[in-house]
């Protein structure tokens, strides 16, 4: 009697465990490194993405901005010009037509204030895609094309800063696509 209860505790204690392991280990968020490769989705360029902790909104090298109107919404016309980390790392061109999402006045830190539209992308970054705001400004002078700011870090995942180039960027048609409207922004990373 003794042994069956002694062997019905540890197993009813070995099941707990394993769940509350199993339940842990779904709950760890992604860890990327501090500097990624990822694609716009609809474009098959790869293009290095540093992830900037300094930075609240995601930025997105950009020259030749046009407005214009369409269907009584305004929409940028872009162009995007980037080396292409894909095979031979050519520079590669893109223009682009998309709705303004908002226009974002940035402070840099010279103090200097530029405002800038800023237009929603989806991105694929690992195996997930992500819709983010991108204000749209020239980049050319400085390393990387794109950033990733906090308001898109806070839902990927962690940074570890002494990694690199983690993951592919691999979106089938059947990834999850995280739009903007599912997640709650925290107020708590802005300055």
């Amino acid at each position: 009697m003794f042994l069956r209860h002694f062997i019905l505790t540890a197993l009813v204690l070995s099941l707990m465990l394993n769940a509350a392991a199993s339940a842990q280990e779904k709950e760890q968020p992604p860890i990327f490194g501090w500097l990624e490769l990822a694609k716009f989705v609809n474009w098959p360029v790869v293009a290095k993405v540093k992830m900037d902790t300094g930075a609240l909104s995601s930025s997105l090298h950009a020259t030749n901005l046009e407005y214009f109107q369409r269907d009584n919404t305004e929409w940028v016309r872009f162009t995007v010009d980037i080396e292409n980390q894909r095979g031979q790392k050519e520079k590669v061109q893109e223009i682009f037509e998309e709705p303004v999402y908002r226009f974002v006045t940035i402070t840099s830190s010279n103090g200097e204030s530029d405002r800038r539209p800023s237009v929603l992308m989806r991105l694929c970054l690992g195996g997930e895609i992500y819709e983010e705001q991108f204000t749209l400004n020239d980049r050319s002078d400085l390393t990387y094309p794109i950033l990733l700011g906090r308001r898109t870090i806070e839902h990927l995942g962690l940074i570890d800063v002494t990694r690199t180039f983690t993951r592919q960027p691999q979106c089938s048609n059947k990834a999850p696509v995280h739009t903007i409207e599912d997640r709650e922004l925290n107020k708590n990373i802005g300055i």
